[in-house]
């Protein structure tokens, strides 16, 4: 009885996750035929796709029941950011003409 009682209750917890997943999606669809600038679009945008990212994450892949892999994801994203960011100068290097950058 508590299996069942267990599965139901993640059922909903599911279907809830998934229903703010598509009521999410659907703000991005209003946001998108609104007439607003550009960058206002870019944040609103980004803010959305956050949360989004955020509420995938933590439900479906089970981040929410497991702190020791939650840092473990949290800490190898940062250090892949951070990492890439090293990366940059030599890209405006590239991209400013460098003689021997062919």
């Amino acid at each position: 009885m508590t299996t069942e009682t267990q599965k139901s209750g993640g059922m909903k917890k599911d279907l809830v996750v998934y229903l703010c997943l598509l009521a999410l999606a659907a703000i991005q669809f209003v946001i998108a035929y609104q007439s607003i600038d550009a960058s206002q679009m870019l944040v609103r945008m980004l803010i959305v796709a956050i949360v989004e990212a955020a509420l995938a994450l933590l439900f479906f892949m089970h981040l929410a029941e497991n702190r020791g892999l939650l840092w473990f994801v949290v800490v190898f994203t940062v250090s892949v950011l951070l990492t890439m960011q090293y990366g940059w100068t030599d890209a405006f290097r590239l991209s400013a003409g460098a003689p021997w950058a062919k």
